[in-house]
């Protein structure tokens, strides 16, 4: 059942709709998970991604999504969503010290260490694949997000997650190691890429991409 409810004391923000490749993608998925997974009732708050509002742009210096109210406490930026969320919830974080900082020390190093080169290989790999600059950085790109998964693929061997049970730590690995599934870089860390897949088959997961995505299929495309 989904967490979505009108009434609720936090407010989510994401878009009305995004282009197809960036479907699944918006980073208001990770905060809509971790209440999915602690049994958090949200609402949402949409905006349209070309026309970006005063009151978002006020909130999120960049403009992006997603934003989080919880009462008279704003946050933005991903990681700070769930941070709070995960005070919130030992579902998401433990309060164990050692536990809790094992989590928290995953999840930085899943924003810090990994996903900056999960942004360049789609870079290079998608979006600027034709072009000679790209096509003569991808080996060595290649070469380099090797040397990130090597350690995940070494603390994964054997473990379903990253600590000793799922936190919000996976639900920012995950959501960062999604952006090269199919890749035969992914392949090629076979602990990596079951632990992207086991995370994907969460039901909370499922609820969340399932509401993200049902919001831009009853706004659509905004009319040019």
């Amino acid at each position: 059942m989904s967490m979505i409810d009108p009434q609720a004391a936090i407010e989510i923000t994401g878009y009305e709709w995004v282009p197809d490749f960036a479907r699944g993608f918006v980073r208001d998925l990770r905060p809509r998970w971790a209440c999915e997974e602690a049994g958090i009732p949200y609402r949402e708050r949409l905006a349209n991604i070309s026309d970006k509002p005063d009151w978002l742009l006020a909130t999120q210096p960049w403009g992006q999504v997603p934003i989080m109210r919880d009462g008279d406490v704003t946050l933005f930026e991903s990681g700070a969503t769930l941070m709070h969320l995960g005070e919130m919830s030992e579902v998401l974080l433990p309060s164990e010290p050692q536990a809790r900082g094992e989590a928290i020390s995953w999840l930085f190093g899943a924003f810090n260490s990994v996903e900056p080169a999960m942004f360049e290989f789609t870079n290079v790999t998608v979006f600027a694949r034709d072009q000679e600059w790209a096509k003569l950085r991808r080996p060595s790109l290649e070469e380099f997000v090797a040397r990130r998964l090597a350690p995940l693929e070494q603390r994964l061997g054997g473990r379903d997650w990253l600590a000793d049970r799922f936190t919000i730590a996976d639900i920012a690995m995950v959501t960062v190691l999604r952006q090269i599934g199919g890749s035969k870089l992914l392949a090629a860390h076979p602990a990596v890429e079951a632990y992207v897949a086991r995370g994907m088959e969460r039901h909370a997961f499922k609820q969340a991409m399932a509401d993200q995505l049902a919001a831009f299929d009853r706004h659509g495309p905004p009319e040019m």
